[in-house]
């Protein structure tokens, strides 16, 4: 296995463009990923004008079609895979009536990446150095969301338990996997200047990026089941 192969889901724009700019820099083959092919096929052509491996793949992650397809993409192509980064997801509660959104959300942030990465598992399990990296947020720290105002602020419902579940499952897959080369962590990207975050935010889209990047890369005897906000470990 001579390169290193990526999926990075909702990768058009924003954190995942970026994560994906970053580890293309590392010569890291990138399969960006975004919901129409079109989407990112224009997105993977910006990254190739940096001379980077960069291809576009359709990748509906609530869509189940999509994801079998993904399989077998990589199946048939590479026959492995060496890092997924679970990064698309929603934040709907302002924009929609608030029990679908409710819905919405833990579909998109909890249980598309839950099927995604099982269905996965036996192309990461294929690799030296198997990594999965799950978009978190601060906002799904139980302990923080207790203790801290200003994140108090920033909480919905849906989007808070989307990203405390989806911690949980980076536990549980880390323990699931412990004996493996597979390596599972959330990270916590920060207040990140994207349409989610917004132009206030503190952090740019680059720096935002580092933490999934550095989780991603990570060597063997990196950590596994934590969760991250560059090296800093956080509270569950």
């Amino acid at each position: 296995m001579s390169k290193k192969i990526a999926l990075v889901t909702g990768a058009n724009r924003g954190l995942g463009l970026e994560i994906s700019r970053q580890l293309g820099k590392q010569g890291i083959t990138i399969l960006l990923a975004s919901r129409t092919l079109a989407a990112a096929e224009v997105a993977a052509k910006g990254l190739q004008e940096e001379g980077l491996d960069v291809i576009g793949v359709q990748l509906d992650v609530t869509n189940e079609e999509h994801i079998s397809a993904i399989f077998d993409y990589i199946d048939k192509t590479y026959g492995y895979l060496d890092i997924l980064i679970n990064n698309a997801g929603v934040l709907l509660e302002k924009s929609v009536d608030e029990k679908d959104a409710f819905r919405k959300t833990i579909e998109a942030n909890t249980i598309a990446p839950y099927i995604l990465t099982e269905i996965l598992l036996p192309l990461l399990l294929k690799s030296d150095a198997g990594r999965i990296v799950n978009q978190s947020s601060i906002i799904g720290s139980l302990e923080v969301m207790s203790t801290n105002e200003r994140v108090q602020e920033f909480a919905v419902p849906g989007y808070a338990a989307s990203k405390a579940a989806l911690n949980m499952l980076t536990v549980y897959w880390a323990n699931q996997l412990k004996d493996t080369s597979v390596k599972v962590n959330s990270v916590h990207p920060g207040l990140v200047k994207t349409d989610m975050g917004g132009a206030t935010a503190d952090l740019s889209i680059v720096d935002g990026a580092r933490s999934a990047v550095r989780l991603a890369t990570i060597p063997d005897d990196g950590p596994n089941g934590g969760f991250f906000h560059l090296d800093k470990v956080l509270p569950w």
